[in-house]
C-alpha cells in the first residue's frame, strides 16, 4: 500500500453473520422480473412481448449508447411487459418470466476452448463483454465495455476491487475463495484488452481467506500483484481505493482513467471469464442476505429477476424488520416495496431490526466538525449542509456538492444525528434538475 486515504470510519463490520457460509445455489422462482434498467445510461427496449416463449440467457432487452443488454435468466413465457417496483425506488418497465423450470438454455450460447478464447482480439473480446450485459457489479453498474474502451491507451494501472468495506457484505470475500481461478481469468482478460501485462488484486486484511486462494490462483500468473490493505471505510470506492493502492489523487470531477487507472469489481470479473469461455451473459450473482435480525444469514447464487420477499423468507427474521437495504447499512437504499427485483448490482440484502431506529427530530449541527475529520473526499459536509438550505444550486457547487460520494461517514459520525447524506442527495437531485431545466 502506498498510502492510507484521508478520513474514513472503522464501523462494526457484523460480517460474522454470513462469512463462513458458502455459496448456495438459490432454486430459482415461479417469477422473474427483469427490470430493462440495471445500468448507467439509457434503459434497454423489450424486444419480447406477452406471451413469447424465452430460453435461459436469450437476450430480452437491449438500446443504443451507454447501454448493455439484458438477458433472461430462466426459460418460460413472457408473462407481462409492464411496470414494476425497481430498488431504485421508481417503477421501470420490466419484463415478467413465468419459470418454466427446464433451463432450456438459448441456442446462441456457445462455449469456447482456451485455444479460441486466447485467438479472440481485443475489439472480439469488448463485443462478448457487452453482448454479455457486463456491468460494475460492486453497484455502480457502470457499463464494462465502456470503461474498457475509454480506458484504451490511457491506463497503465488495473486494480481488481476486493474490499468489501460495508458492514455485512461478504458476496466478494465468498466469490474469491470459491471461485478464485475465475477471478483472475477475468482479470487476465482485461489485462489483455487494455494491452497490459500488470495488475494489482486489492483486499483488506480481514478476509484472509480470500487472500489465500487468490494467491494460490495467482501462481504462474506473472504480473499480477495481490495488495493486502488494513481494513478501513470506504476503501471499497475508487478513489480512495486508487489512492491506497498506487498513491495517486483523481482530480475532483474526473475520472480513474485521468490518473492512469481502472478499477474492475471481483464479480465483474467472474462475469467476463463466464461470458469468454463459457458464453453465458450476465443472469445471475451471488447476494449476501444478513442482518442483525436474520435467523440463518446465507450467501446466495440468485437468478436475476428474483424478488427480495423469496429472499426473505429464505433466511427468515426473528422480528419485523425496521429497515431492508439494497446493499449494506452506510450506503444501502432502502426498500419501500420488497416485491423489487435482484438486478446486477444486487450484491446484499441487508435486514436490519427495530434497535437500529435512530431519528432526531428536528435535527441542528452543532459545528462540531468531526464530518470534516472524517470525510473522505476532503470536503466540508457542514459548509455542504448550510448550503442547501440557500436553495440556490451556486451555493452547494461552490462547496463541491458533487464530489460527495454519499459513502455516509459524515452521517455515522455526526453527534446531533443531522440525515446528512440523505440532504446532500436531495440537494444533488436539485442540481441535476437545474441543469437538465438549462439545456432545454
Amino acid at each position: 500500500m502506498a498510502f492510507s486515504f484521508f478520513g474514513g470510519i472503522h464501523p462494526k463490520e457484523n460480517k460474522w453473520y454470513a462469512e463462513k457460509h458458502p455459496v448456495y445455489p438459490f432454486p430459482e422462482p415461479d417469477i422473474l422480473v427483469i427490470p430493462m434498467s440495471q445500468h448507467i445510461g439509457a434503459p434497454c427496449a423489450p424486444l419480447v412481448k406477452k406471451g413469447d416463449p424465452v430460453t435461459m440467457g436469450q437476450k430480452i432487452g437491449d438500446g443504443q449508447g451507454l447501454c448493455v443488454p439484458v438477458h433472461a435468466p430462466v426459460s418460460g413465457k413472457v408473462k407481462a411487459v409492464e411496470m414494476r417496483p425497481h430498488t431504485s425506488g421508481t417503477m421501470m418497465m420490466s419484463v415478467v418470466i413465468e419459470n418454466d423450470h427446464l433451463d432450456t438454455l438459448c441456442p446462441d450460447i456457445k462455449s469456447r476452448t482456451l485455444e479460441e478464447a486466447q485467438a479472440l482480439t481485443p475489439e472480439e473480446l469488448m463485443q462478448i463483454i457487452r453482448e454479455a450485459g457486463i456491468v460494475g457489479m460492486g453497484g455502480a453498474t457502470f457499463p464494462t465495455h465502456v470503461k474498457l474502451s475509454s480506458g484504451l491507451g490511457k491506463v497503465d494501472t488495473i486494480i481488481v476491487n476486493v474490499s468489501e468495506c460495508e458492514p455485512y457484505i461478504v458476496a466478494d470475500d465468498r466469490l474469491c475463495q470459491e471461485y478464485p481461478a475465475e477471478v483472475v481469468s477475468g482479470l487476465q482478460i482485461i489485462m489483455k484488452v487494455l494491452g497490459l501485462d500488470s495488475a494489482h488484486i486489492a483486499l483488506e486484511d480481514n478476509k484472509p481467506a480470500a487472500a489465500k486462494a487468490l494467491k494460490q490462483a495467482m501462481e504462474g500468473k506473472d504480473g499480477i500483484v495481490l495488495d493486502i490493505l488494513p481494513s478501513k471505510y470506504p476503501q471499497g470506492a475508487e478513489k480512495q481505493l486508487i489512492y491506497a493502492v498506487t498513491g495517486r489523487q483523481v482530480p475532483s470531477g474526473g475520472l480513474p482513467a485521468a490518473v492512469g487507472c481502472a478499477v474492475f469489481n471481483a464479480g465483474t470479473c467472474k462475469a467476463i471469464h463466464d461470458a469468454v469461455y463459457d458464453g453465458m451473459p450476465l443472469i445471475r450473482r451471488i447476494v449476501t442476505v444478513s442482518g442483525d435480525i436474520v435467523m440463518e444469514p446465507k450467501n446466495l447464487l440468485v437468478a436475476i429477476g428474483t424478488s427480495f420477499n423469496e429472499l426473505l423468507e429464505a433466511v427468515g427474521h426473528k422480528e419485523n424488520p425496521y429497515k431492508v437495504l439494497s446493499g449494506g447499512p452506510m450506503m444501502g437504499a432502502a426498500q419501500y416495496d420488497l416485491a423489487v427485483p435482484v438486478i446486477k448490482g444486487t450484491n446484499a440484502v441487508t435486514i436490519l431490526g427495530q434497535k437500529n431506529k435512530y431519528i432526531v427530530e428536528n435535527a441542528r449541527c452543532l459545528r462540531c466538525g468531526k464530518c470534516i475529520e472524517v470525510c473522505p473526499m476532503n470536503l466540508m459536509p457542514v459548509l455542504i449542509y448550510k448550503a442547501m438550505y440557500t436553495g440556490d444550486t451556486k451555493d452547494v457547487m461552490a462547496v463541491d456538492l458533487m464530489d460527495c460520494i454519499e459513502c455516509g461517514c459524515c452521517a455515522y459520525t455526526c453527534p446531533a444525528g443531522v440525515p446528512l447524506v440523505l440532504g446532500f442527495r436531495a440537494a444533488k437531485q436539485r442540481v441535476r434538475d437545474a441543469q437538465t431545466a438549462a439545456k432545454k
